[in-house]
């Protein structure tokens, strides 16, 4: 078996803090955490990532541009279905090889008001689904913003527990739930 590139070795890392991070928490998620679930030494894994701060960092600043490419696929789209749908085959196709990485974007919808990172996170994501600005909501706002929730949540939720299962022919059959979870007819 090959040895595996530092391109690979890098996006193993990541992949995995993202998915400590959601799950625990950016305070609660420490390097030796990380370092065991990617079964590397904790001084290994500081050689590539000198603190928690540059580790947190590369994950959020991936986290971020990974949503920002989707959000530029919809970009230009009128709101409604149309737009709905490119996010949601986006985030689908990001769940299904990355499932950490979505499952953080969830919970940078979740965040509590003192995670900044992760409202910055969760910024981006409604931004994408054209809700200009997702930290002054308007009555008008909010039951689409629980829509995108639940759509990501369905999304997420089921990419995960269904990831060992899934292939690249289920992609529409998860953009399915998440679109049903928005409220639009097929």
């Amino acid at each position: 078996m090959p040895r595996p590139t530092k391109q690979q070795i890098e996006d193993e890392i990541l992949e995995t803090a993202a998915t400590l991070f959601a799950r625990h928490g950016l305070k609660e998620t420490s390097i030796q955490r990380v370092a065991d679930a990617v079964g590397y030494s904790k001084t290994g894994l500081l050689h590539r990532f000198p603190t928690k701060e540059a580790l947190q960092e590369a994950v959020v600043d991936r986290a971020i541009a990974e949503m920002r490419a989707i959000a530029a696929e919809a970009d230009g789209l009128p709101l409604g279905p149309g737009r709905d749908r490119v996010v949601l085959t986006g985030v689908a196709r990001l769940a299904m090889a990355r499932p950490g990485a979505v499952a953080l974007l969830l919970s940078g919808l979740m965040s509590a008001p003192d995670s900044e990172v992760l409202q910055q996170i969760g910024g981006v994501v409604f931004t994408a689904f054209g809700i200009a600005d997702p930290a002054c909501v308007t009555e008008i706002d909010l039951p689409r913003m629980l829509r995108i929730v639940g759509a990501l949540g369905a999304l997420a939720v089921t990419a995960v527990a269904m990831h060992d299962k899934l292939t690249a022919a289920d992609l529409g059959g998860i953009v399915e739930v998440g679109y049903d979870a928005l409220g639009h007819r097929r």
